[in-house]
């Protein structure tokens, strides 16, 4: 029989949600949120990250503008970006009269999952007090500019923006969407690659509908997705960003 518990049904229930009611997000449930962040597991108890509350207007703004246009960015009642901040310890050290290294793309790396694992006890905590939100993975664009606009110095990455807010009822109610099945993700001790035959099973199964298309669907993504001006911009900057660590 499958567990079931509180947290394990929230985690199945939680999606995405890109709208939201004019409630706001309490100065309680904002602390709520922090605070599961920080509790979050972090290598070598650094919290390689820092975290941008951005309440001016005119800065969400313009992000929801450079995050590829979503004015969702600019309504949200609470707008977080998470850093990944390489900077912090170097400085900490020089302090105390070390002479540390530069940093290096492995210490971005580990930046990155520290950010990202927090930004996720994020999105948990918000879950379980009622509220939506949304990863914008597009703040890893426009690299110059978003760095300007976040006075952003070297050696600190967006790893991921989140808005958060009471989900209108539609939201609220909309399906979330299809998983791949375990066998098409998990693999014993080894990476194999997946037979043009399985790939095809595994996305046909994922698809959940009769009559799925795979080699339409997955141009049309490919086009829409992988190829597309943002992905290619997303590219672009995270070069950008990647040269400090080089």
């Amino acid at each position: 029989m499958p567990i079931h518990n509180e947290v394990l049904d929230q985690l199945a229930a939680r999606r995405s949600v890109r709208v939201f009611t004019g409630d706001p997000v309490t100065p309680e449930q904002r602390a709520a949120i922090l605070q599961a962040a920080f509790m979050a597991p972090t290598a070598g108890c650094q919290q390689l990250y820092t975290i941008l509350d951005i309440t001016d207007p005119a800065l969400r703004r313009t992000l929801a503008d450079l995050c590829d246009h979503q004015p969702m960015v600019a309504a949200a009642p609470l707008c977080l970006v998470f850093l990944a901040d390489c900077r912090r310890w170097p400085r900490a050290y020089r302090a105390a009269g070390a002479a540390p290294r530069e940093p290096g793309p492995g210490d971005l790396l580990l930046a990155m999952a520290d950010a990202c694992i927090a930004a996720q006890n994020a999105v948990t905590a918000a879950e379980s007090l009622g509220l939506g939100s949304c990863y914008v993975g597009d703040i890893l664009e426009n690299a110059e500019a978003v760095r300007a606009a976040l006075a952003l110095p070297p050696h600190v990455v967006p790893a991921a923006l989140l808005i958060f807010g009471v989900p209108t009822p539609q939201q609220a109610a909309r399906p979330k969407p299809a998983r791949f099945a375990p066998e098409a993700v998990v693999c014993d001790n080894t990476y194999p690659d997946r037979t043009e035959a399985a790939l095809r099973a595994d996305f046909a199964a994922r698809s959940g509908g009769a009559g799925y298309d795979f080699d339409a669907d997955l141009r049309a993504f490919c086009a829409r997705k992988y190829d597309s001006d943002f992905s290619r911009e997303m590219s672009r900057s995270a070069a950008v960003y990647l040269q400090d660590f080089l």
